[in-house]
């Protein structure tokens, strides 16, 4: 009598455990499945970019390689808030030319970069641009243009704007050779202060860029 009262007891024990595991399973079931519909449509969105191309030209001059480029870029609020409070934010463009080779892999014949510092100058309210081929430091020094403006629009508009680039020397461009250029544009968080680069480090609203590619065209090989 006590055995069968041992093996009842230990069924019910199994029914009361197996019930809880079923009802255990069923919950994590329903999570995945919800995680699974938040992560596709999560993938399904593609993130927002601040940055578009709106032109990219290529033109000869004097043999020279010239790349003009207008571009639209909407600066989040959070940049503006830190450029409000003294915050200097550097944007680099960077042109790279290459020649096309089909029997290995593409030779890079030249690499130029242009460095463009934006900063609020609050006791004047008004913007300063600094461009310069390399980055700028405190001082200024080989800074090859600077000006100042009266709105962020205006300022924007010299930032986002390449005019006559000379990306090339008549010596890199052969007429019997194709090429392509790499155009590529980005708001550098390197270049920031120290502190605020952890902060803003993997943050859509400082991730500010964009790439392009161009063959260059016969015409401007002849």
């Amino acid at each position: 009598m006590p055995v069968e009262m041992e093996t009842a007891s230990s069924t019910r024990c199994c029914k009361k455990y197996g019930s809880e595991i079923r009802r255990f399973a069923t919950a994590v079931a329903w999570l995945l499945v919800a995680f699974m519909g938040m992560s596709t449509a999560i993938a399904q969105t593609p993130p927002a970019t601040p940055a578009r191309l709106e032109t990219l030209r290529l033109e000869r001059a004097e043999g020279a390689l010239l790349l003009s480029t207008v571009l639209d870029i909407q600066l989040p609020e959070t940049v503006q808030s830190a450029l409000l409070k003294g915050v200097p934010v550097v944007f680099v463009a960077r042109a790279e030319l290459l020649r096309l080779r089909w029997y290995w892999a593409n030779r890079s014949v030249r690499t130029t970069v242009r460095h463009m510092r934006l900063a609020y100058q609050p006791l004047t309210k008004r913007w300063r641009v600094q461009v310069a081929p390399g980055e700028i430091s405190a001082t200024g020094v080989g800074v090859a243009l600077a000006q100042t403006h009266d709105s962020l629009p205006e300022a924007m508009a010299v930032v986002s704007r390449l005019s006559g680039w000379r990306v090339a020397e008549p010596e890199d461009l052969e007429a019997d050779s194709r090429y392509r250029l790499e155009f590529s544009y980005r708001l550098d968080v390197t270049q920031l202060p120290r502190p605020l680069q952890i902060g803003v480090f993997g943050q859509d609203d400082w991730s500010i860029s964009f790439n392009a590619s161009q063959a260059v065209p016969e015409e401007l090989l002849r």
